[in-house]
C-alpha cells in the first residue's frame, strides 16, 4: 500500500540514519522495496546492521560521499527525510535545500504513513519506549496484529520496527518539537506529563498545552487513557471520546489499576483491577514504573479483545526494550542495569525500583546529563534524585543539538549533591580507574552516548568478581 504522495519508485534518504526514531523509518521503506540511504556521523552497532539489511550509509557530511544515483535521479523522485540533530550549517542537507528535494521531518514522514493506518499512539515525558513496545507485544501475542514504530530495540522483536499483515499501527508520540501533533490517532495514551524540552516549549504551560493540542487529535469516538495523577485537563477533545485513567492505586475512582504488588524471585507480581480482573500477573520487567506502564498495555489489550489468560501469559513473556532497566549482569556479588534515564522524575523511578529490588545493598549510579538547557532547567531535580544514591560518578553533560552554555556543567551538579562518594570523570577516566569495589548495584543512567560504555564496564565487573 503506497502512500498517495509517493510510488514505487520513490528512494528515501535519511539525514540522521542513525537515530532510533529514523531507522524504524528506514526499516520501514526498505521492507516495503524502497531503495532508502543515508548519512550518519559516525557508525554504531545500529547503523551497522542497517547496513548488514541492505541498506546504503555514508558517515562523511560531504558531496563528495553522495550516491551518484542521488545525482542521476530526478529530484522529486527522492524524499529526503532529516532529524532537527543535523545542524543548519550541513553540507548534505544545503545541497538537498538548494536543489529543490523534497524535505521533512522525521515526525511528518511518519505522520503520513500513520494516515494509512488506525493508530494507537503513546505520549508522555516518561514510559513511551516501554508502553508502546509492551503495547505492540501483547496485542500481536493475544492475536490482534499491529504495525509498530518504536522508540527502541525491542528484546522480543530484536527491532523497532514491527511489520504485520494490519491496518493497525501502534507509535510513540514524541512530545520533542510538537512532534506528536502530526498524529491521529483512535486511541491514546499519556503516561506523564513533567515538564522538559523548555528550549522548545519556554515554559511549563505551554508544554502542558503540547498534550492537550494532542489530546485534540484524538479521533471521534477514540479513547485516551491518562495516568491518574496527571493534572492536565484534557478539554476539547472529540465527539464521544473516552478518558480512562490508570494506575497504582487502590483507588477505586480510577478505572484500571494494579493492586497488591509483590515482589517474587526478583519481578513485580500484581493484580489488575478494571472491567476484567486478572490476578497474580507477573512483570516480566525490572522496576516498579514498569508495572504502571503494564496496567496500561492490559487495558489497550483488553479494549482489543484479547483473552485474560493470554495477556498474562504475554506479560511474563515480554522481555523489555533496550535501556529500559535493562539487567546487564546479575553475577552474584554485583549487578548491573542500563536504563535510558535523562529526567529527575525517570532517575527517580531508576533508583527507587533498585532499592526495592536490592534492599540493604550497596547501590551507585553513572549518570551523563543530557543537554546544557534541560540540566539549567531541573539542576534541583537532578541534585534530589541523584542524592537518593549511595555513590554516584558524573560525566560531562552530552550536548546532543545544543551549544555550551555558559556556567553550566557537570560540576555544578556535582557540588550540590549530598553525597561523600561523588566524583567526576571524563569516560577515557572511568574505564582506567574503573567503578568503586563496594558498590554492589551498579546503575548506568543517561540518554547521550554513555551506552557506549556498558559493554566495558560490565566485562570490568565480571573480571571483579571472579
Amino acid at each position: 500500500m503506497e502512500h498517495k504522495q509517493w510510488g514505487k519508485e520513490t528512494i528515501f534518504y535519511f539525514l540522521g540514519i542513525g537515530g532510533i526514531g529514523m531507522s524504524a523509518l528506514a526499516r520501514f521503506f526498505h521492507a516495503k522495496g524502497h531503495i532508502v540511504m543515508g548519512y550518519d556521523r559516525t557508525s554504531t552497532p545500529l547503523t551497522q546492521q542497517l547496513e548488514q539489511e541492505g541498506i546504503d550509509i555514508t558517515y562523511e557530511d560531504d558531496l563528495l560521499h553522495l550516491p551518484s544515483l542521488i545525482r542521476l535521479t530526478p529530484v522529486e523522485k527522492i524524499w529526503v527525510c532529516y532529524t532537527p540533530a543535523i545542524p543548519q550549517d550541513s553540507l548534505l542537507k544545503n545541497y538537498f535545500v538548494q536543489n529543490g528535494f523534497p524535505m521533512m521531518k522525521r515526525s511528518v514522514l511518519l505522520g503520513k504513513i500513520t494516515e494509512q493506518y488506525h493508530t494507537i499512539a503513546v505520549a508522555g515525558t516518561h514510559g513511551k519506549t516501554t508502553t508502546s513496545s509492551m503495547i505492540a507485544f501483547l496485542l500481536n501475542e493475544v492475536g490482534f496484529k499491529v504495525n509498530a514504530f518504536l522508540g527502541g530495540i525491542s528484546a522480543n522483536f530484536r527491532s523497532n520496527l514491527v511489520l504485520a499483515d494490519s491496518d493497525w499501527v501502534v507509535v510513540e508520540a514524541d512530545e520533542f518539537d510538537r512532534s506528536f501533533l502530526t498524529l491521529t490517532p483512535e486511541w491514546a495514551v499519556v503516561t506523564a506529563v513533567d515538564p522538559d524540552h523548555l528550549d522548545i516549549y519556554g515554559d511549563a504551560a505551554t508544554f502542558e498545552k503540547g498534550f492537550q493540542d494532542f489530546s485534540k487529535k484524538i479521533k471521534p469516538n477514540g479513547q485516551l487513557l491518562v495516568q491518574f495523577e496527571v493534572a492536565t485537563d484534557f478539554n476539547g477533545l472529540a465527539e464521544h471520546t473516552a478518558v480512562v485513567h490508570y494506575g497504582i492505586t487502590n483507588k477505586t475512582t480510577v478505572e484500571c489499576r494494579a493492586e497488591n504488588i509483590v515482589v517474587q524471585d526478583g519481578r513485580f507480581v500484581f493484580d489488575y483491577k478494571g472491567t476484567i480482573n486478572i490476578d497474580g500477573i507477573v512483570c516480566g520487567l525490572s522496576g516498579r514504573h514498569n508495572v504502571e506502564n503494564s496496567v496500561a498495555a492490559i487495558t489497550i489489550a483488553l479494549a482489543c479483545g484479547g483473552e485474560p489468560s493470554d495477556i498474562k501469559k504475554a506479560m511474563s513473556a515480554f522481555k523489555g526494550v533496550g535501556r529500559r532497566f535493562e539487567r546487564i549482569l546479575d553475577e552474584e556479588g554485583v549487578v548491573m542495569i542500563d536504563d535510558y534515564a535523562h529526567h529527575p522524575t525517570e532517575l527517580n523511578a531508576a533508583i527507587t525500583s533498585a532499592r526495592m529490588l536490592f534492599p540493604g545493598k550497596k547501590i551507585g549510579g553513572i549518570f551523563q546529563p543530557h543537554l546544557f538547557s534541560r540540566t539549567r532547567d531541573f539542576l534541583d531535580g537532578f541534585v534530589s534524585s541523584l542524592s537518593a544514591l549511595d555513590g554516584l560518578i558524573l560525566l560531562p553533560i552530552y550536548p546532543a543539538r545544543e551549544l555550551p552554555i555558559p556556567g553550566i556543567d557537570s560540576q555544578l551538579i556535582l557540588d550540590k549533591i549530598s553525597l561523600s562518594d561523588k566524583k567526576l570523570l571524563e569516560k577515557s577516566e572511568l574505564l582506567e580507574i574503573g567503578i568503586p569495589a563496594d558498590w554492589e548495584v551498579v546503575l548506568v543512567l543517561g540518554a547521550g552516548d554513555i551506552d557506549q560504555l556498558v559493554k566495558p564496564l560490565a566485562v570490568q565487573l565480571k573480571q571483579r568478581e571472579k
